[in-house]
């Protein structure tokens, strides 16, 4: 029996592997031949030595807030990905270029909130909870014909849309409930103004 521990000789014969076994050590997690270079990286996704210098941290503050800054502007300007799109640009269109319900819905909810509180009159309170039925109304109304005047002029001017009109609607109705001056994008035509 041979020692484990024990070298062994320069006179031992080596063997030799068939091609089938060699095949199969090499389809099982084969590892190349040591001794050769680490094949280096492509010298085009190397950055320039020593063209760029290293900024300071107020300076690489500076600059990140100023990225954000122009970001946050041009998502103001232009929107995100979900304003793309000439249907999209005629639904905000139609939703700025007229009054709508949803822009007072927010400051009447506020008045009900504190009318409809215990410490009021019952006849504050009635009141209150009146005005909450009256701007939901106008609310579920508003919202009907912006949906139809949507779907009018979208059928006319793009007939062969992809668009799912659903979600044309729900992105009217969402821009029509926020006040004008936070609608982003920025709204493009003035109130009065026809589409």
């Amino acid at each position: 029996m041979q020692s484990l521990f024990r070298r062994k000789s320069t006179e031992a014969e080596e063997t030799v592997e068939a091609p089938e076994q060699v095949e199969a050590a090499r389809s099982k997690g084969y590892t190349p031949a040591k001794g050769k270079e680490t094949p280096k990286r492509p010298s085009a996704a190397r950055q320039p030595a020593g063209n760029a210098k290293a900024l300071t941290k107020e300076e690489s503050r500076e600059r990140k807030r100023q990225l954000r800054q122009e970001a946050a502007a041009e998502y103001r300007k232009e929107g995100g990905p979900r304003d793309r799109g000439p249907e999209r640009q005629l639904a905000r269109n139609v939703v700025d270029s007229r009054r709508t319900a949803g822009t007072y819905f927010f400051g009447g909810a506020l008045i009900v909130l504190i009318g409809s509180n215990g410490a009021m009159p019952d006849l504050v309170r009635t009141v209150a909870t009146s005005l909450w039925g009256v701007l939901l109304l106008a609310v579920v109304v508003d919202a009907v014909l912006i949906a139809r005047k949507i779907k009018r002029l979208v059928n006319e001017r793009y007939p062969k849309t992809e668009q799912k009109m659903g979600s044309l609607y729900m992105y009217a109705i969402m821009r029509s409930l926020t006040f004008r001056r936070m609608r982003v994008p920025h709204p493009a035509v003035k109130l009065g103004e026809k589409v």
